[in-house]
């Protein structure tokens, strides 16, 4: 997502046209998904937030200062929206039309690459969920969206060594975590 292909759909999206807003959501929608659902724990309710964020962006735009990155803009909206969301401990209604779902296409690959491809993903994952929020924001933010520690900082609204400390302790944990876990699958496999 550039903002250079962002920018231009901004007036338009803003003037409720519908095909704007289309192309804007085919263009932001990998993003967001991904980002949501690296951030939460309850991967059912990505979509629910997902929804929310593109409601909270919608109200929001007018006031989107254009001299500003969009990307860190739209990342603040979606932590903002996560925590919100992690905040209400009642349930949520659930959104009618989950059948238009964006599909994103990726290239093929051999059934057993896919497989260990998810696996890795889900030790990944399972590794940096068990992380606190604020250190999940900032992995996910630094690794799933390529954002530098400045960007990181104006997006949670923090100071820059906040930023990197906070990075260093989520880095510090993942390593701890990820050495225990091979020791544990070490000591399965010998087992057997």
């Amino acid at each position: 997502m550039k903002d250079s292909d962002i920018n231009p759909l901004l007036t338009p999206v803003i003037n409720k046209d519908i095909d704007a807003f289309r192309e804007f959501y085919e263009r932001t929608a990998d993003h967001v998904y991904r980002t949501v659902y690296y951030l939460v724990n309850n991967k059912n309710e990505v979509n629910d937030i997902v929804s929310d964020i593109y409601i909270a962006l919608l109200a929001a735009l007018p006031y989107y200062d254009r001299n500003k990155p969009f990307r860190a803009w739209l990342n603040g909206l979606i932590i903002n929206q996560v925590n919100n969301w992690s905040r209400k401990g009642w349930r949520r209604l659930r959104i009618f039309n989950r059948n238009k779902q964006l599909h994103v296409s990726q290239p093929w690959k051999r059934p057993d690459e896919l497989a260990i491809e998810a696996e890795e993903k889900d030790n990944v994952l399972e590794l940096v969920n068990s992380l606190s929020l604020k250190l999940r924001e900032v992995i996910v933010l630094r690794y799933y969206q390529d954002c530098s520690f400045d960007e990181i900082a104006s997006t949670l609204q923090i100071p820059l060594g906040t930023a990197k400390s906070r990075h260093h302790e989520a880095l510090k944990k993942l390593r701890i975590r990820t050495s225990r876990s091979h020791f544990f699958k070490e000591a399965y496999h010998h087992a057997d």
